[in-house]
């Protein structure tokens, strides 16, 4: 008789410090893969239990307590069907990430991860101490290698558990999304399964967490690295693997059509901007959301994002025109709303700004016009915002992106007054770049507002361009500097001008203060600013 198990990975979206949640979430997982699949195993993210990240919550005793109660849920779940299940050990003053395998109605055997991530928007080490070794169990007639998300970035880990006789590697992940991130992982547990010439499972988080998402795209690959099976990016799913032993190797065997193609770049970033915007809002209890519309691609953007991820019937726009705003804005900002579907409402904000101006009278008398009286007509228009915000419950959406952000051009409880940021890491090129794939899908952003040169429409004829060099100059140092962490002379190698990148990044020193003040928003970028960007708001540092 052919000697296989059949494998289920169970892509789930769990919520963090939720534990009875996630641990319905798995029994349902569980539950299915046996019934509707007949598997042997079925294998559930890193951390499952708790969510990923815990943070500080892992230091709650009451959080522990929950753990061990959900931890014995697991167990009485396991008697007809194996779990692989990720959740924070403790073991006396000691937290371990670790992967535990429930059988049989009892834990079976404990990995913990051996590899601690401590970079970008990791901080592993700050919590948990690290395991030993790799951990290879007998399973149903098989060795099983049991890793966890960063072991397989290091050679050493997969290296371990082949020599102690795995001939099958199963990866628990909570590895967040960032642009070209799936590629990249596919190339490197490739070239960890060619080394070590068995097959693997690798099973991923999704959905999003505060500042990050988790893009799923779980996938299994055969002993030469090529994948046999991708799931769907951003999506709860539950799919199955056979895995068959033939003389001395081990193959993986699926169902046709179980190769999900890879989304492109523009295609997955706005894929995750919606599931981060949905589990933001939806995660957090709230009825809806209320946001700006100013007739400019930012918020046009902003507003397409929303309402795939909530709905039209979750959605306010508000309009909120000055003597600044062209007629073009304010026809535009309505066309969105309509082909939308969405509550819209116009609230004129000229008294405000009168009556604001005429209290600062004597105190700006003999004082130039300057930003002083833009940022007091974005600083009304928040107060008409938080005031609906308020008043129904929804959660207020900020429109700037990552360009705006990094150089300061955003008003500090203005436009940057919020609840979350879905743009915020964006930058104005990527901007477009989803605007018009957006409206690939259906059109719903006029194609005037995409054309049109970008303002801020507070002050007579300004344009974006009156402060900023283009955009595709201004985004291409930001990211070089961000990103990529260039100096100035390596910048200007690349054929920018001195003194322009001179004057960009002393404006990304500046407005630090701005940015530790602004609601989270998505990441998206290999580094985004929030949990990924710790620069010092005070610092004596000459470029």
């Amino acid at each position: 008789m052919e000697n296989r198990i059949r494998v289920a990975l169970a892509q789930l979206n769990c919520l963090v410090g939720d534990i009875g949640g996630n641990v319905d979430r798995v029994i349902k997982a569980a539950q299915q893969a046996r019934s509707e699949y007949s598997a042997d195993l079925v294998l559930c993210p890193e951390l499952a239990l708790s969510g990923y990240p815990p943070e500080d919550l892992l230091l709650h005793r009451g959080f522990r307590r929950q753990i061990d109660a959900g931890l014995k849920r697991i167990a009485e779940a396991s008697a007809e069907i194996g779990i692989v299940l990720g959740y924070p050990e403790y073991s006396g003053t000691q937290i371990y990430n670790s992967a535990a395998l429930f059988e049989r109605g009892a834990m079976q055997v404990n990995h913990r991860k051996a590899c601690l991530p401590n970079y970008k928007v990791f901080d592993e080490k700050r919590y948990f101490e690290a395991g030993a070794q790799p951990t290879v169990v007998q399973f149903r007639g098989f060795r099983v290698g049991m890793l966890i998300c960063e072991d397989i970035w290091e050679l050493e880990p997969a290296q371990l558990a082949r020599g102690m006789g795995a001939e099958l590697l199963v990866v628990i992940n909570a590895s967040p999304f960032e642009l070209r991130k799936q590629a990249q992982r596919e190339a490197v547990v490739a070239a960890r399964v060619r080394d070590v010439g068995i097959p693997l499972a690798y099973l991923n988080l999704v959905g999003g967490q505060d500042e990050l998402v988790f893009d799923g795209n779980s996938f299994v690959m055969d002993a030469s690295g090529t994948v046999v099976l991708r799931m769907e990016a951003f999506t709860e799913q539950l799919a199955s693997v056979d895995f068959v032993r033939r003389g001395d190797l081990v193959v993986p065997e699926v169902a046709a059509g179980a190769l999900v193609p890879l989304l492109d770049d523009t295609a997955s970033a706005y894929q995750a901007l919606v599931i981060g915007v949905r589990d933001y809002v939806t995660k957090h209890g709230f009825s809806g959301v209320v946001m700006g519309l100013s007739g400019g691609i930012d918020s046009a953007l902003t507003l397409a994002i929303a309402v795939d991820a909530l709905g039209p019937k979750q959605v306010h726009a508000v309009m909120m025109p000055t003597r600044y705003t062209a007629d073009m804005s304010l026809e535009d900002a309505a066309a969105e709303a309509r082909l939308l579907g969405i509550t819209y409402s116009v609230i004129p904000i000229e008294g405000m700004f009168k009556a604001t101006l005429d209290a600062l009278r004597d105190e700006f008398t003999g004082r130039n016009v300057d930003t002083s009286e833009e940022n007091i007509q974005s600083r009304c228009r928040m107060l008409v915002l938080m005031g609906i915000s308020n008043k129904t419950g929804k959660m207020l959406l900020t429109t700037g992106n990552k360009s705006e952000m990094a150089v300061g051009y955003a008003t500090l409880y203005g436009d940057m007054a919020g609840g979350f940021a879905p743009i915020k890491d964006c930058s104005k090129m990527l901007v477009y770049r989803l605007s018009n794939y957006r409206n690939g899908i259906a059109p719903v952003i006029p194609q005037r507002v995409i054309d049109r040169p970008p303002s801020a429409e507070l002050r007579p004829d300004q344009k974006d361009s009156d402060s900023l060099p283009p955009y595709e100059v201004l985004d291409a140092i930001l990211e070089a500097f961000i990103e990529e962490d260039l100096s100035v002379d390596e910048i200007c190698a690349r054929g920018f001008d001195r003194a322009v990148v001179g004057r960009i990044l002393d404006l990304v020193k500046r407005n630090e203060y701005k940015r530790r003040q602004a609601p989270p928003g998505v990441r998206v970028s290999r580094r985004a600013f929030g949990r990924d960007w710790r620069y010092p708001i005070t610092s004596g540092y000459k470029r």
